[in-house]
């Protein structure tokens, strides 16, 4: 990209009063993404043009993925709903790194989930590397030890050329960083759909634990208190990442639309990471930020912001990689492995023999000042005098037009061809039918990518993948621990941005609790189209009106998360414009005991198996009709809440004493579950259903495929069938036996209207069909 600079008749560097003395001067705002309004409004605030180096600042800390110009009016709705009581665990809110979140006996969790979507498009491995690394960062800047890792990932067409290049670059930069910095993987989800072709999505998660005293917040105080930058140096990779790689559409022919993606090094942050606990454990930190998007220009402006101060830097004090850079590519450089700090200066010799101890190296670039002005010189010339909140938190707010896109009514009209998609019409096409779902990209086993990571490093993974939430002992005494699930359902969302939002929160609130854990808080990552496409934008806002309305009936507040935008390369006002409306949201739960956790799957034979809920014929947006059909239409399974907060009080109640084996229903319906939790541990079951296809009225393609809400599998201990039936019964739970584990097969009989009433699956043959997807393609 075109480095930042003045009027090319100017001399270097451009001053404050060069600045007022040339008004006339026009400076590259638009390549820096910025609007003629914006750039204007930037003017009004100084009362001149503003310096190369506050131009940008203001351009990095103005676009949309930091200041999030589009979005923040609908947000604020997590705020306005969050209530008193969903305010009982809650320890750190919306507004700092992550949120935090007391689980008792003074300990407390801290947990955040982020994108770095266009990057890893750009260059997969970094992009995937750097999103751990920036995501990781934040929970350390909470004061808390990372403890485990988890990601959402997109893609295109499992089929299509390109998709290789990105898998194998993500996959491995999501391992290779997180197993360097020995933190356990422990959950996510892999999709592919040709939605997300030209607009992955990587959505990382960090899990970080600490005690209720060592919370530490992102507020510069204290005047004379010295700002102090330590880590990796600054370099000229992803200047610029924050405001023109993540907040526009990618077009071709405009090299300022992909500058170079962030570099990571995984080892820089594993001392990193060790070092910042050894200076929390010594109180020498007053305040800590981490240097992700925008770099320098959002660790200073945000800090002053949130201590209601001022502060004064030196940039020449800043170590560099590239003595070259400029003013405004110091501060717009978003080079990873770098911390900012606010110490005393008492406590600062302490700090910096600390740093020195771990070989990070560290520089005293500034103070704290009581004026409330930001005022950065480089080499003894005045570059920037701001109102730090007029960077950090007064941007533009936009009230962006958003309708419903004309094209919807047709897309959920299109239910009549949905209930018409031709059924098997016999049991042996129906079996086809099962061995191709268990076998398709969405389905089959993502053991290929998984064992790629580590799982179970540091000793504390209870749980993690393939089972239905990770979950992390906290408390090595007492057994203390919390599970956390992530989910999304894009095609679900495209019939109904509201609708597909509840139930991204449902089935990670229903995989939380089927785990054994009671669900605590939220965090998501809205991942949407552009923001100036009505049709993107009306997704957006239906989808955190929905998330929104769901947290409030579920009783769980949003603590925190991201929202990535301009995710899209098509013509606005299509069908096909945008990805999959994709709003991630990952709940935490906890569990007083870790050594009481349900597994996804029976470890003995005869364990007998029980259905929780009560199944519709519904279809629409299933995996059956895309696997099958290659259709979406219709509208989404309907959202009972009120049924998911029972179920989960049957599941989390039935956890340690009744629940041998436990496994939601959602993505591939009752079959796939069934399937899922035989091949868990390599044991089968004699399933019938005729008492489920009577009671709910549905036929045999309903009872296996659809992906009816609020309904789990529940696996008991040899003699607590009654124990689960009066359980269920007290929360008013629909419930029937359907069979028992054992033998090598899956056996599914009770499946009226064919030419059999049964199909007869052997393990053998459901394992090959599950393993062999991913390999085929990427192995």
């Amino acid at each position: 990209m075109r480095r930042v600079t003045a009027a090319p008749h100017q001399a270097l560097p451009d001053t404050v009063d060069n600045a007022a003395a040339t008004p006339d001067d026009t400076l590259p705002f638009a390549e820096l993404g910025l609007k003629d309004n914006e750039y204007q409004r930037i003017v009004d605030i100084l009362g001149r043009r503003p310096t190369a180096a506050e131009l940008a600042m203001y351009s990095v800390m103005w676009s949309e993925h930091c200041s999030y110009k589009s979005s923040k009016v609908h947000l604020k709705q997590f705020g306005d709903k969050t209530t008193e009581e969903m305010r009982e665990h809650l320890l750190v809110g919306i507004g700092q790194n992550a949120g935090v979140v007391d689980i008792g006996d003074g300990w407390a969790v801290t947990f955040k989930v982020e994108s770095h979507n266009h990057p890893s498009f750009v260059e997969p491995y970094q992009g995937a590397a750097t999103g751990v690394g920036g995501i990781v960062r934040d929970i350390i800047a909470m004061g808390a030890r990372p403890v485990a890792v988890m990601d959402q990932l997109r893609f295109g067409a499992v089929d299509h050329p390109d998709t290789a290049r990105v898998v194998h670059g993500v996959v491995g930069g999501v391992g290779g960083y997180g197993n360097c910095l020995g933190l356990p993987n422990i959950g996510g989800e892999t999709e592919f759909d040709a939605s997300y072709q030209g607009n992955p999505l990587v959505n990382a998660l960090c899990l970080g634990v600490l005690r209720h005293e060592d919370i530490h917040l992102a507020n510069a105080s204290g005047v004379g208190n010295k700002i102090v930058l330590f880590g990796a140096r600054t370099g000229g990779d992803g200047i610029g990442g924050a405001s023109i790689l993540a907040s526009e559409t990618f077009e071709d022919g405009v090299p300022a639309k992909r500058p170079s993606v962030q570099v990571g090094d995984p080892f820089m942050e594993k001392v990193l990471i060790e070092c910042c606990m050894e200076l929390y454990a010594a109180n020498l930190v007053e305040a800590i930020q981490d240097l992700g998007a925008a770099g320098i220009s959002c660790a200073t402006s945000e800090l002053a912001s949130n201590g209601d101060s001022g502060m004064h830097v030196d940039l020449e004090n800043v170590l560099l990689r590239d003595p070259s850079l400029t003013a405004g590519e110091i501060l717009m450089s978003e080079s990873q492995e770098r911390m900012m700090a606010v110490v005393t200066p008492e406590k600062l010799e302490r700090f910096l023999a600390i740093t020195s101890k771990w070989d990070v190296e560290t520089a005293v670039i500034g103070e704290v000042t009581g004026d409330g002005r930001l005022t950065i010189d480089h080499h003894g010339h005045r570059i920037v005098d701001v109102d730090p909140k007029t960077v950090a938190h007064d941007g533009p707010v936009y009230q962006r037009p958003f309708a419903r896109p004309a094209w919807q009514d047709q897309l959920n009209d299109d239910a009549a061809a949905a209930r018409h998609l031709p059924r098997a019409a016999s049991a042996a096409e129906l079996r086809d039918q099962v061995l191709q779902l268990v076998g398709s990209p969405n389905l089959a086993s993502a053991s290929w990518i998984t064992d790629q990571y580590d799982r179970y490093v540091q000793g504390n993974t209870a749980l993690a993948q393939p089972d239905d939430a990770g979950v992390i002992r906290v408390d090595e005494a007492t057994g203390r621990g919390v599970a956390i699930a992530t989910d999304a359902n894009g095609r679900f969302a495209k019939l109904d941005p509201r609708t597909g939002a509840g139930h991204a929160l449902a089935e990670a609130y229903r995989n939380v609790a089927t785990v054994g854990a009671r669900p605590l808080a939220v965090t998501d990552c809205l991942n949407f189209g552009s923001p100036e496409d009505p049709d993107a934008m009306w997704q957006l806002v239906e989808a955190i009106g929905g998330l929104a309305d769901a947290c409030q009936e579920l009783g769980v507040p949003v603590t925190g998360g991201n929202v990535s935008l301009y995710n899209g390369t098509g013509e606005p006002g299509q069908i096909d414009s945008s990805i999959n409306p994709t709003p991630v949201v990952g709940v935490l739960g906890v569990l007083d005991d870790v050594a009481t956790v349900t597994p996804s799957g029976w470890t003995e034979d005869g364990r007998e198996i029980y259905l929780l809920g009560v199944t519709a014929e519904e279809l629409d947006g299933s995996e059956w009709a895309r696997g099958i059909h290659d259709h979406l239409g219709g509208l989404p399974p309907r959202l009972d809440l009120a049924a998911e907060k029972r179920l989960a009080e049957v599941l989390v109640g039935a956890a340690g004493d009744i629940a041998h084996a436990a496994h939601d229903l959602s993505t591939g319906g009752l079959a796939q579950a069934v399937v899922d939790m035989a091949l868990r541990f390599g044991i089968g079951a004699q399933i019938d259903l005729a008492e489920v296809g009577e009671r709910d009225g549905v036929n045999a393609t309903a009872v296996l495929f659809a992906e009816s809400g609020a309904r789990a599998l529940v696996a008991v201990r040899d003699g607590q069938g009654g124990e689960l039936v009066a359980l269920a019964a007290e929360h008013g739970v629909p419930i029937t036996r359907i069979g028992v584990s054992g033998g090598e097969s899956v056996q599914i009989d009770g499946l009226d209207g064919l030419d059999a009433p049964s199909l007869d699956l052997p393990l053998a043959e459901l394992r090959r069909s599950a393993e062999a997807t991913l390999p085929q393609y990427f192995g």
